[in-house]
């Protein structure tokens, strides 16, 4: 990426709150290569993009100017290092000095009451303190030497000062508005082209952020990827069988640092962890059976409840983990989903799409990986991954895309913190994994690939 690319990028990151990260695009004169990956605390969207190829600004002297303004500043930042060691060593000299000084004092004192006794040891002694103090001399030709460095650091900010005015005044007012008005047409076009990356490839994952350790090894927690903007409160659920409490946080906050939550307590206990709590609602799969149940914390009724036909329950066909795992409910960018197994497809995964009100199923696939072979899973984009594993050493190595009806086998390297995963679950509004590691409430960001033709911006 040119010069000017990186200037565009900088102040678009200003414009935008949305961090840019220069990379180098496979093909820059054809399309644009984005990456999104909500990796910020605060919850705002981080975003690489690579821009086709531009080389206007190549040759520009004012690009060149502000490269040698840089390199006068990190050349001043060395010599302040240099500066701030060499202060700090000559202190202990001037720290020794002082006792040594004050001792040389203790002994002229001596003298003065006692000059006729003991004087030529007295002076020999003072000879000796002397000698102690000779090597300090050369420290005081160094402090000299840095006081020197001090008045060319004040030269060189008068230079700097001098150039920033002439770069300021050669720039004149016509080329700030030209400038301005390409950065907010470059502003309009990215977010035309965020609002196209809604859905992406799922090429990385982040080490994990360990937010709250609290509960029993098995567990899911979850906040509502369809609840108004800021609604920031988290559902909690301990264990996978024999409880139907669920917990209300105010917010994440509240979550990580106080126990001061509402109870809602179900109509029926839960089975597994693979709850999802959705557009006010939580869906969970019934213990020991293979009906979904839609329930209404405003209401805190039933407003929907209806079997999964054929699908295995009562660990039949769990997650290789065990605990109930039979059904799993997840929420992605398209909507409401179930993965389970069945009978008829000999024990291999099952998705389902469902219809978050009547929780009808709208369409199925059928996989060729085994539901008992699998660690966890989650959706993104209407694509199911799974992991190896839950313990130990873990990936995401299956993916199965339900806009194509294939699959592949994939290697995104996947932390496993604290060594048992018994929950995983994508948050679309979020764009994080939430997870339950062997009694830690974990988060995860995730970063998604997207190519956008130029045609297209």
């Amino acid at each position: 990426m040119q010069p000017s690319s990186k200037i565009l990028s900088l102040i678009v990151l200003v414009l935008m709150g949305t961090e840019l990260t220069q990379v180098l695009p496979a093909n820059p004169e054809e399309s644009w290569q984005v990456y999104s990956s909500a990796q910020d605390s605060e919850g705002r969207c981080v975003c690489t993009v690579v821009a086709p190829q531009q080389s206007m600004c190549s040759r520009d002297a004012r690009t060149k100017q502000l490269r040698q303004l840089l390199e006068k500043v990190q050349n001043m930042t060395q010599s302040i290092q240099v500066l701030d060691q060499r202060t700090q060593r000559d202190l202990q000299y001037v720290e020794k000095m002082e006792v040594q000084l004050r001792g040389l004092e203790t002994k002229f004192r001596q003298v003065e009451e006692n000059h006729k006794q003991n004087t030529a040891k007295q002076y020999k002694a003072i000879k000796a303190k002397m000698e102690e103090l000779r090597p300090l001399i050369p420290v005081l030709e160094e402090y000299k030497a840095d006081a020197k460095l001090v008045l060319q650091f004040k030269e060189e900010v008068q230079n700097l000062t001098s150039v920033l005015s002439e770069l300021q005044e050669e720039m004149g007012a016509y080329d700030y508005e030209e400038l301005h008005t390409r950065v907010s047409n470059l502003e309009e076009r990215l977010r035309a082209c965020m609002q196209k990356l809604a859905c992406g490839k799922l090429t990385g994952i982040s080490d994990p952020v360990t937010i709250k350790t609290s509960g029993s090894r098995f567990g899911s927690w979850m906040t509502d990827p369809a609840a108004p903007e800021g609604d920031t409160r988290v559902w909690y659920m301990d264990g996978y069988h024999n409880n139907r409490f669920v917990r209300e946080y105010k917010s994440m906050a509240d979550f990580m640092t106080t126990d001061n939550f509402t109870s809602h307590r179900l109509p029926h206990p839960w089975s597994g962890t693979g709850q999802v709590v959705y557009n006010g609602s939580i869906y969970f799969n019934k213990f020991q059976s293979h009906v979904i149940i839609k329930f209404d914390f405003k209401t805190s009724t039933i407003s929907k409840s209806r079997q999964l036909d054929n699908a295995g329950y009562n660990n039949m066909y769990h997650y290789a983990w065990g605990g109930h795992s039979d059904i799993d409910l997840m929420v992605d960018e398209g909507g409401l989903w179930a993965v389970y197994a069945t009978n008829q497809n000999a024990g291999n995964i099952v998705i389902s799409k469902l219809n978050p009100s009547t929780l009808q199923i709208i369409k199925s696939w059928t996989t060729n990986h085994p539901k008992r072979s699998a660690g966890e899973a989650f959706m993104i984009c209407g694509t199911l991954y799974v992991t190896n594993g839950y313990s130990g050493g873990t990936k995401v190595y299956y993916a199965y895309s339900t806009n194509s009806s294939t699959y592949e086998y994939i290697d995104i390297a996947f932390q496993n913190k604290y060594s048992h995963i018994s929950m995983l679950d994508y948050n679309p509004r979020d764009r994080a994994l939430y997870a339950w590691n062997n009694g830690h409430q974990v988060l995860y960001n995730v970063t998604l690939f997207h190519v956008i033709s130029s045609q297209e911006l």
